[in-house]
């Protein structure tokens, strides 16, 4: 999620809109405050009585997160946990996007809409992909040349699929803990069966197990059936084969998801969540050792490692936050939260933008607009490593500037 400018993550789970709201140009202009209560119809009074608020700072810091690794001001000149891993192995920035996807996972089990009619779900999956599109088409739009798989577009297929299957457990009629495990026996099936697919079935003229960047089986799929380009030219980090594991980590995200909705905001919940998050990350560094942890690849291990990880930082925030109340710093990571979409799509086009206005430069012609301003008002400050990282942060700010006016304002992007 966290590889260019255009990549980031879907928009906030139906709950961050009030039901009485009013549509105003594609946006929701809620009259009051935000609604205080996450739960679905069948949580207990005393547990939705209030917004699980750690829900929205974890959002909102895999955004602040996504900006800023996306946005440095000179990519030669990056701090490493700023950088993804080059193959196996991670780095904090590869924790962003499987983060996102588990929060995505989480919220749909706390949304009313997600049991309801089934056209807004398809509708809000269609505009996030659209959306995905229209990012990688901008600003010149070559569409003969368009890189149909990207983070959108996973978001919205990972969401899809995760509410479908959520969908026909949820309404069989049993309880949390039947539904949890039927939902465990499916998420189990996706990791454990692209683990087989990935090390037992060989390429067309390879062999079983390459997991190299041209002769993985998931890179030889996308070469042979997707149109367009590829994000490299023989491989693409978000193509068909690995978005099946992905589905799984938003699956992870729906087991935490059910066990908030028993445990309500308790001390309970946020130990459930830290114990469960650390016996994963265990699991899934011991499954790399002979199924690497690997970004580009999205592996098993991977998603077990971070969905582990996931879980214990939402574990840390519901204790925190939600049953200690310690609230005072969490608005500026609410404000991002609850427009992720918008500030997701704002950062790539502003990049875009930048990147494409072109300013007079003496003997060498003209540069990029962004380069100019970095030149002019970073460079000086610091050094190299320093000076990029605080225009990223400059681009942070800029934009939370535009949040925060529509936060105020009660404004939030509704697919």
């Amino acid at each position: 999620m966290t590889r260019t400018a255009s990549n980031g993550r879907a928009k906030a789970p139906d709950y961050t809109v009030p039901a009485a709201a009013t549509s105003v140009l594609g946006y929701t202009r809620a009259p009051t405050e935000p609604p205080l209560n996450p739960r679905t119809a069948t949580a207990s009074p005393a547990a939705s009585a209030e917004r699980l608020l750690a829900l929205d700072v974890v959002r909102g810091l895999t955004m602040a997160a996504m900006v800023i690794v996306n946005n440095p001001g000179d990519w030669g000149h990056v701090y490493w946990p700023l950088r993804h891993a080059e193959w196996h192995g991670w780095t904090p920035t590869d924790l962003i996007f499987p983060f996102f996807l588990f929060i995505v996972g989480v919220s749909l089990t706390l949304s009313t809409r997600t049991l309801g009619a089934l056209a807004p779900i398809v509708r809000r999956t269609l505009v996030i992909f659209g959306l995905g599109l229209l990012l990688a088409l901008f600003p010149y739009f070559p569409f003969g040349r368009l890189r149909w798989p990207g983070v959108l577009q996973r978001i919205a297929v990972c969401y899809f699929i995760t509410v479908v299957i959520y969908r026909q457990v949820a309404r069989s009629g049993i309880g949390r803990s039947k539904q949890a495990t039927r939902l465990a026996v499916v998420t189990a099936v996706l990791l454990f069966g692209y683990w087989a697919v990935m090390m037992l079935v060989p390429v067309p003229g390879g062999v079983a197990g390459d997991l190299s960047p041209e002769g993985n089986l998931a890179a030889w799929l996308d070469r042979a059936v997707l149109p367009g380009r590829l994000w490299q030219r023989t491989w693409d980090p978000e193509g068909l084969l690995s978005t099946v594991p992905a589905i799984g980590t938003t699956m992870l995200g729906v087991l935490a998801g059910l066990w908030l909705g028993e445990t309500g905001r308790s001390g309970r919940a946020a130990r459930g969540l830290l114990v469960g998050g650390a016996v994963a990350v265990v699991a899934g560094w011991l499954w790399g050792l002979a199924f690497p942890i690997n970004k580009n690849l999205w592996t098993s291990s991977y998603v077990v490692f971070t969905a582990g990880g996931a879980s214990m930082l939402l574990g840390a925030l519901v204790w925190g936050i939600d049953v200690r109340g310690v609230k005072g710093w969490t608005k500026p990571f609410i404000v991002l939260g609850m427009n992720a979409i918008t500030l997701f799509v704002l950062s790539g086009l502003l990049v875009k933008t930048l990147n494409l206005i072109r300013v007079p430069a003496g003997n060498v012609g003209s540069i990029p607009l962004s380069e100019w301003i970095f030149d002019s008002f970073f460079v000086p400050l610091a050094s190299p490593h320093n000076a990029s990282l605080l225009y990223a942060v400059a681009h942070l700010v800029v934009l939370y500037g535009v949040l925060a006016l529509m936060y105020r304002r009660r404004l939030f992007l509704k697919a």
